[in-house]
């Protein structure tokens, strides 16, 4: 029996907490409890999304406010508003300063549209009704295996979001916000010397692809993704300081990429497919690929054990909106293998991403 090796080099730290509270521990919190605040996640979930929906958190930036206040400025009712903030305060989002006033955290302020890395638009993606309501039909994925998304939307997601171009803007706000984020920890942990020309497969509104640009003036990049998608793309890439180095072409991945790259990256797109159609996708770029070239995802990795995983959970995402799947590092060396490239490492990094390296087998 032969024996894979391959680098993983290893995180720098891997913390998870909410708000100021650390994660529960089953060994001092009686069984009862620690379900029942797994339970109540789902409300804590839907209580962000109103703060995130009303703008709380840009009312706030200027200093602590009376809910009656905030109710005035939302066209929301007062009483109803406290109750909501108050929950949110309960879990370190939001702190109330004496009665019925309340200020930002540091939590609250990341909700803020005009700070880097907001995660307002995740927010707002996370709690929308058709998103929402795609999660209570957890049970259909499970005893079928499949999407639960096509269930209550009668197709499957992207198309979806073809037609409902509100929805779509939506998730793509979102997903730039988690760009941002993931920037930041694949630049620190990533070398992409070397590399002249980059194509973000997928690449959305170019977060990713921008961000890495600024620092490396050297690199040109192409960012990829369906016309419509490019069509949106066009005004955020204007704005950035590197529009002059970034070629905008549209496409579909299963269908071919753009030839002769150093390097092609695709941050959270292999794990939305099944096997195969991930297959279409890899083999398309191996056949784009010039010699030398390195493919680079930017996934979260499934990890053994029992511990607190973000993949775990955004696995279930997976499961029940496209239909794909995170993966451990054995999955994707041996999903490599069947498109004729080679896992080479994996470079973890300072988020709940990887940066997993391949090159032509």
């Amino acid at each position: 029996m032969s024996i894979a090796v391959f680098e993983i080099e290893k995180p720098k730290y891997i913390s998870v907490t909410l708000g100021e509270q650390s994660s529960v521990s089953t060994e001092t919190t009686p069984p009862s409890a620690f379900l029942t605040q797994i339970m109540l996640g789902s409300l804590a979930t839907q209580a962000l999304y109103v703060a995130a929906k009303l703008g709380l958190a840009d009312l706030l930036a200027g200093g602590p406010k009376p809910v009656e206040e905030l109710a005035t400025a939302t066209n929301t009712d007062a009483a109803a508003l406290y109750r909501v903030l108050r929950a949110l305060a309960s879990v370190g989002v939001f702190t109330e300063q004496g009665s019925r006033v309340f200020a930002l955290t540091a939590p609250a302020a990341a909700l803020r549209s005009d700070v880097p890395n907001s995660m307002r638009d995740v927010a707002i993606f996370w709690g929308e009704e058709w998103h929402w309501n795609v999660w209570g039909k957890l049970i259909h994925s499970v005893r079928t295996g499949n999407p639960a998304w096509d269930q209550v939307h009668g197709e499957a997601v992207f198309p979806y979001f073809e037609k409902h171009p509100e929805a779509g803007e939506i998730f793509n706000r979102a997903m730039s916000s988690f760009s941002g984020v993931a920037t930041e920890a694949v630049l620190d942990a990533y070398d992409f010397t070397g590399i002249e020309t980059l194509v973000d497969i997928a690449g959305g509104f170019g977060r990713l692809l921008t961000g890495i640009l600024q620092v490396h003036p050297q690199m040109r990049g192409v960012l990829f993704d369906l016309p419509q998608v490019i069509a949106g793309a066009r005004e955020k890439v204007a704005q950035t300081t590197v529009n002059d180095r970034v070629e905008l072409v549209g496409g579909d991945f299963f269908v071919s990429v753009p030839e002769g790259a150093d390097a092609y990256i695709l941050k959270s797109i292999i794990h939305d497919w099944d096997d195969e159609r991930a297959l279409t996708i890899l083999k398309n770029i191996k056949r784009a690929m010039k010699p030398g070239a390195r493919v680079l995802l930017v996934e979260a990795i499934i990890a053994g054990g029992n511990n607190q995983d973000f993949g775990k959970l955004i696995d279930l995402e997976m499961l029940m909106s496209p239909g794909g799947k995170e993966r451990t590092a054995n999955e994707y060396r041996e999903l490599f293998a069947r498109a004729g490239l080679k896992l080479n490492r994996i470079v973890c990094t300072k988020s709940p991403f990887s940066v997993i390296e391949a090159i032509a087998a």
